[in-house]
């Protein structure tokens, strides 16, 4: 996936990144404890607004909401060393079905339910001068009354229209900062004070300088949750207090927030103070809706959700997104510049002399989101004097649906950051269709904020592959990055941008799912301005160009990360850093010696570097050269010491079209396979696409990370004495002209085959005790997995999944072709066409106001009735007020009650298949596949289509 490389980047955590795409520049640096090994690989882009992305954990003294909820825990009178596979009595199964046709949210068993409501661990950000670390505290998992208030679904946001903000933001509940002392320890925590008691923390950013913070505070009054006001807080001191004067100047948070401009201003985004009260609907409408595409425009779009659908909406829109921009300084005074409008995004440039101004505006579509409506973008001055408009895109509603297509016009518009006042960005040369061959595809330009009469922009760089950002150092030096997803071709280039004379060179060409040839990407230093360039660094009595290349390091056993010191004219490099491969895991955060402008010296090297191991969790510490000492600076406590002794393994195993396999088998504390047999087993996992076997077969991730459980995640049932079978990977390949889909089902049962083999194999798993689940497109992966391979799982789970994919006709995942260009793929992938072959007990669950394209509920709502109606033993489960992913305490526990159940129900006690072989149940699966074919499956609407393969199998 391709990195967005712009301002909005700096407010994500910090991490290591491929090369097929720019470094993206934090304006500080933001930790955050390790990755949480969900249930799933989520596709979808969701807004945190705590300045960086962040999985919270419930505390303990949460569950006091819920005390009065039922909790079930079958087998719970079992020995829980037994395996966890003990069959449940004829009473508790009787009680178990009571409960799960009655109403109401349950709590799973307690060894479950300890885990999720440890207590979370705060994020953490460094200072601008790193000298400081802001703590940041989090709360646990909200509450479902959070997730009910009402909300609007307009042109793809959704709006809480009393705080106007976005919608079930996520919020921080406390700061403190920490002196990061010399000899690496951390000073006692100066809490920041004033702050409202329960009040709602957003939006944290450092001054430029590092003496302040900003962020915005919501509190609760009368029920509900107030709109924003924006504070700022004395570092040294810890004192916040509000920024304006005023108590009624309320920040607009529907798309920008604040920036910070020099070390003492702030650009804030708020609501007009001339606003009166919403619109109102009429009672009758003024004519039908209409819809024309009497001009022929071919117009495909994917399955966009939330889209505006009249013009009363088109004016609610306009009346919540609509900002006044307000120049505050930390002295209180404070100016309104430019006119009300809808302010998208808000840039100083590196001088901070100029503003880059972004904002839509009407005629508004009914068929894409706000993301693709006309948009202005302008140049003004730092106190807020309009300059000059660069561009006035129009309406984009005919993006083409294939990789890489993109919109018309001017697009990336940033700041170098690098050179004051400087603007760049790219021009599509083929329309923005990527199926139109053109020589160059896109062409990157270059211009002053204000040029003088008559100066054209500077073409600064020609791409035949589509253009993904720029890597700035300075006049000499600066990187331009290109990729093409059809091909996985990335290339990064060298370019002077100073000198014209010198032609740019290609730096690495490679293909993008090649993880064994990654290089790494180059590291930046923070500027005194505050963005982020190159860090150039100078060894001893050498003229060389050197760069810091930070890399994953994929082996075939398993990530090692490293840092080169790389000569950008050479080639040539030295590895400087590497981590430990027996026991531990370790990457390079960042720079932390990038407080000086100019080349750094080597022997001033100073690092930040993360470390962790299968049972011990992530800390943080400083590595300073010349003599590589280390300086440990956290120790969280371990998340869940209950399962500190879990086993974790990265396995390896062969498809039978020669395919290498890797997953990761995480087995229970204490389990061993001689003398407690095999365990019942939890497939979890979802499908990619690649071009080669080869890449396809290479091994991602490092067997020494630490196993982070998330509050859904599969990794729970270890503390059920489950086996884990973790992210299996399941290639879907097409190479050369085939596309990966061609043979979808195929693939996926051979790669399912070989991991249940494997497992079967290695004694832990028992073959007739093995379930499959997955999330979204892992959901999708799990119902056709139980239709054309039930002979290898007891039963499955599916999250939140689409399961025909006639109702994604423009497209789905990363299928650009559509449905009338590839019936066959589209029909023979669902496994809705496929109901009446499942016949293995199946649990759907799904969040009622998902907004991820394709996955609308309905989706599970028809797959369900069509496998009720073929008389699959099946249950949907609808979670009020929850989207694609699930956040809200309620729902968390009870969906770990359901698969809880459905496991121990269909999965714990199965026998059905225990005196078959797994060569016998896949022989009676096929023959039962044959008959569904030659008969039509029962199916009307698909007699007479003979043509169309009902199973590839």
């Amino acid at each position: 996936m391709m990195i967005r490389f712009h301002r909005t980047c700096r407010r994500v955590s910090l991490s290591p990144l491929c090369v097929i795409s720019p470094p993206s520049p934090p304006s500080s640096l933001h930790l955050l404890p390790p990755k949480l090994s969900g249930f799933s690989t989520l596709r979808t882009r969701r807004r945190f607004s705590g300045n960086s992305l962040t999985t919270v954990m419930t505390s303990r003294s949460s569950s006091s909401r819920l005390r009065c909820l039922a909790s079930l825990s079958p087998g719970s009178g079992e020995d829980s060393r037994s395996n966890g596979s003990a069959s449940l009595s004829a009473a508790t199964a009787t009680e178990d079905d009571e409960l799960a046709l009655g109403t109401g949210y349950r709590l799973p068993p307690p060894e479950i339910r300890d885990i999720v409501d440890a207590p979370p661990v705060p994020a953490l950000s460094f200072s601008p001068h790193r000298d400081k670390i802001l703590f940041l505290k989090r709360r646990s998992l909200p509450p479902l009354a959070d997730l009910a208030r009402p909300e609007l679904k307009l042109a793809g946001v959704r709006i809480d229209g009393h705080c106007n903000t976005r919608s079930r933001m996520s919020f921080y509940t406390g700061l403190g900062i920490h002196h990061l002392l010399p000899d690496g320890t951390l000073s006692p925590e100066k809490e920041i004070t004033g702050i409202p008691d329960g009040g709602k923390i957003n939006f944290v950013t450092w001054s430029n300088d590092g003496k302040h913070l900003a962020f915005s505070i919501r509190v609760d009054e009368n029920g509900n949750t107030s709109k924003p006001v924006v504070w700022v807080a004395d570092v040294e001191t810890g004192e916040a207090r509000p920024l304006f004067k005023s108590g009624d100047i309320y920040l607009n948070a529907i798309f920008e927030s604040f920036v910070w401009i020099g070390d003492s201003t702030l650009l804030v985004s708020t609501i007009p103070s001339s606003r009166g009260d919403p619109p109102k609907k009429p009672l009758v409408p003024s004519g039908p809706k209409t819809l024309s595409n009497e001009k022929s425009s071919v117009v495909q779009v994917r399955t966009f959700q939330d889209l505006l659908k009249d013009e009363y909406d088109a004016d609610l829109f306009d009346y919540y997104a609509t900002s006044q921009l307000v120049l505050a300084s930390l002295d209180g005074s404070a100016k309104e510049v430019g006119p009300p409008a809808l302010y998208t995004s808000l840039d100083p440039s590196t001088d901070h002399k100029y503003l880059l101004v972004s904002s839509l505006h009407r005629p508004y579509s009914f068929t894409v989101p706000c993301g693709r409506f006309p948009k202005k973008v302008e140049v003004w001055t730092a106190d807020g004097k309009f300059v000059r408009q660069l561009c006035d895109l129009p309406l984009a509603e005919d993006i083409p649906i294939a990789s890489n297509s993109v919109r018309k016009g001017m697009r990336s518009i940033n700041w170098r950051a690098d050179k004051p006042s400087t603007l760049y960005w790219a021009e599509t040369q083929d329309g923005g269709d990527a199926k139109v061959e053109v020589s160059p595809r896109d062409i990157v330009y270059m211009q002053s904020a204000e040029p003088l009469a008559g100066e054209e922009p500077e073409v600064l760089h020609k791409l035949d592959l589509r253009y993904g950002g720029i890597s700035w150092c300075d006049d000499t030096l600066a990187l331009v990055y290109e990729s093409w997803y059809k091909t996985r071709r990335t290339r990064t280039w060298v370019i002077s941008p100073g000198s014209k004379d010198l032609c740019p060179r290609i730096l690495f060409d490679r293909s993008s799912e090649d993880v064994y040839s990654d290089p790494g990407s180059t590291m930046l230093r923070r500027t005194a301005a505050g963005t982020y360039v190159i860090a150039k660094i100078k060894k001893e009595n050498d003229e060389g160009t050197y760069v810091l290349l930070n890399g994953s390091g994929a082996t075939p056993q398993g990530n090692v990360p490293f840092l080169d010191l790389f000569d950008i004219n050479t080639g040539n490099k030295e590895r400087i850093w590497e981590s430990d491969k027996e026991k531990y895991f370790e990457t390079v955060v960042a720079l932390m010696s990038d407080q000086k402008e100019g080349d750094l010296r080597m022997e001033e090297l100073k690092i930040l570097t993360s470390k962790e191991s299968k049972t011990e969790n992530t800390q943080y510490s400083l590595q300073l050269w010349p003599d590589r000492k280390v300086q440990q600076i956290t120790n969280f406590p371990h998340p869940y010491p209950q399962l500190a002794s879990l086993q974790k393994e990265m396995i390896r195993y062969q498809r039978k079209d020669g395919v290498q396999l890797t997953a990761t088998l995480y087995l229970p504390p204490g389990y061993d396979p001689s003398k407690d047999g095999p365990l019942p087993c939890l497939f979890w996992s979802y499908p990619g696409e690649f071009k080669s076997k080869d890449a396809a077969s290479q091994v991602r991730g490092s067997p020494n990370e630490f196993a982070g459980i998330g509050s859904t995640s599969a990794l729970l049932w270890l503390a059920r004495r489950f086996a884990i079978l973790s992210g299996p990977t399941i290639p879907i390949i097409g190479e050369g002209d085939e596309e990966a889909n061609d043979r979808y089902v195929e693939q996926l049962v051979a790669s399912a085959e070989a991991a249940v083999d494997e497992v079967v194999r290695r004694g832990v798993a028992h073959p007739s005790k093995i379930a499959v689940g997955g999330h979204s497109y892992g959901a999708f992966m799990t119902a056709n997995l139980l239709a054309h391979a039930p002979h290898l799982f007891s039963c499955g789970i599916a999250r939140s999944g689409a399961y025909n994919r006639t109702l994604t006709p423009f497209g789905f995942q990363n299928e650009d072709r559509t449905l009338w260009e590839a019936t066959n793929v589209y029909v023979e992938m669902s496994p809705f066409m496929s109901a009446n072959k499942i016949k293995k007990p199946i649990l759907l669950i799904h969040g009622e106001e998902d907004n991820n394209p394709g996955t609308l509920t309905m989706q599970s709502d028809r797959f369900f009735n069509a496998l009720k109606g073929h008389g699959a033993l099946c249950r949907l489960v609808i979670l009020p007020h929850e989207s694609h992913g699930y956040s809200a305490r309620e729902s968390i526990m009870h969906v770990l009650w359901e698969s809880d159940r459905w496991l121990h129900k269909y999965c714990v006690p199965n026998t059905s298949d225990a005196d078959s072989s797994p060569d016998q149940s896949k022989e009676e699966s096929d023959s039962a596949d044959k008959v569904a074919t030659a008969t039509g499956g029962g199916n009307p609407e698909f007699e007479g289509h003979s043509k169309l393969t009902r199973s590839l199998l």
